[in-house]
């Protein structure tokens, strides 16, 4: 016999809810102009892709010879220092939510430099043209060693 658990409601209103649901995982207008600038550079990337099969998580520009792994941060989602702001309704909630996002950023930045990957974090509020260079840097001078 199973037992059903009520899980308690996340969204403060179904407005909120609505505008979660309506968040995209990935294409977001900050990845994409972070994506425009790396292929300006020449450079060539896969996009959303687990760098390590067996861990579920996914980065958002992969770059598989030169082994580095890029992740765009939202401000909010992702406790940004300069831009993060408190939620004015469900406080504690999102609290909780940036606070475990973060912990999950530092795991997966742990198991891939672990395996000899190149870690990136791109904050969305960055000029897309500037990140798009450090990415380049790390690339070229990863993917031309012996």
């Amino acid at each position: 016999m199973s037992v059903r658990v009520e899980r308690p409601t996340r969204a403060s209103s179904e407005g909120v809810r609505k505008s979660m649901q309506a968040n995209r995982g990935r294409d977001t207008k900050p990845e994409l102009a972070l994506r425009r600038a790396a292929h300006a550079l020449g450079l060539r990337y896969r996009v959303s892709v687990r760098p390590l099969p067996a861990v579920r998580r996914t980065a958002d520009l992969v770059f598989t010879r030169a082994k580095v792994a890029v992740f765009m941060d939202g401000c909010f989602w992702h406790g940004c220092p300069e831009h993060h702001t408190k939620s004015a309704t469900n406080a504690e909630y999102w609290a909780e939510k940036v606070r475990k996002n973060r912990e999950r950023d530092a795991e997966t930045d742990h198991l891939l430099v672990e395996s000899g990957w190149t870690v990136i974090r791109v904050w969305e509020h960055e000029d897309p043209s500037d990140a798009a260079k450090r990415i380049a840097h790390y690339v070229h001078s990863l993917r031309d060693k012996p």
